[in-house]
């Protein structure tokens, strides 16, 4: 069967943008499968750092790679990952990880990694995928493909807050800069840079509710599915 007779919805963008909030909830409303890539580049990132694997140390990397055993387990409103049986989904969201995570996921052996992985997830169908190149690398046949973006200095807040609920004190221009540095290097990396699918709805978050945001990709989605039955 192909991916595009299958259900799968690729929701992509920025750090920051709401695509997280975003895909879980319109996953959990539709009854499908949630699936946080991102979060596979977190855990892989982390696993090659506690074993002091540089991501130009390409050899040990790829002996790693071959090693590790990546489990993904994911519902309609959450996703648990496990690196060799070991529950790593908290750790996954330190601060700092989510550099690591650019630093590791611009090389084509992890990618290629993870591109496997996401690919073995939306052979189901019935599924809504975020991430940064969901919709032009991993599923250019996705029926619904879209691109959510923000404002960087809104995109920082968003950040500074959710730290704050967590109990985490980080300085809101550290949260900024950070972000605008993992834009630099997700949107001009050579594989899979982080850019919009030429059929992908943009859809710019700065002012929009998440609630707006998942009603008009829900209503998109139950609108094509009605039109095709």
């Amino acid at each position: 069967m192909g991916l595009k007779t299958l259900e799968i919805v690729t929701i992509d963008g920025p750090a920051g943008s709401g695509k997280s909030t975003v895909a879980r909830s319109v996953a959990e409303q539709m009854g499908y499968t949630f699936l946080d890539t991102g979060a596979m580049y977190r855990a892989v990132a982390l696993g090659a750092i506690e074993r002091n694997i540089t991501a130009t140390d390409l050899e040990k990397l790829t002996v790693f790679l071959n090693q590790i055993q990546l489990i993904v387990r994911s519902g309609q409103d959450m996703m648990r990952l496990y690196l060799d049986d070991i529950d790593v989904t908290e750790t996954i969201r330190r601060p700092e990880m989510g550099q690591h995570a650019s630093d590791f996921s611009r090389l084509e052996i992890v990618r290629n990694y993870c591109t496997r992985l996401q690919r073995r997830f939306g052979a189901e169908g019935r599924i809504v995928c975020e991430g940064r190149d969901m919709g032009t690398v991993v599923f250019p046949e996705a029926r619904w493909k879209y691109f959510l973006t923000a404002a960087l200095d809104e995109r920082a807040m968003r950040r500074w807050k959710e730290l704050q609920i967590k109990g985490e004190v980080i300085d809101y221009d550290d949260i900024r800069n950070s972000l605008k540095k993992r834009d630099f290097q997700d949107t001009n990396r050579d594989i899979a840079p982080l850019k919009p699918a030429d059929d992908a709805v943009i859809l710019d978050t700065t002012k929009m509710s998440i609630e707006t945001v998942v009603s008009r990709i829900i209503n998109d989605i139950r609108s094509n599915v009605s039109q095709n039955v």
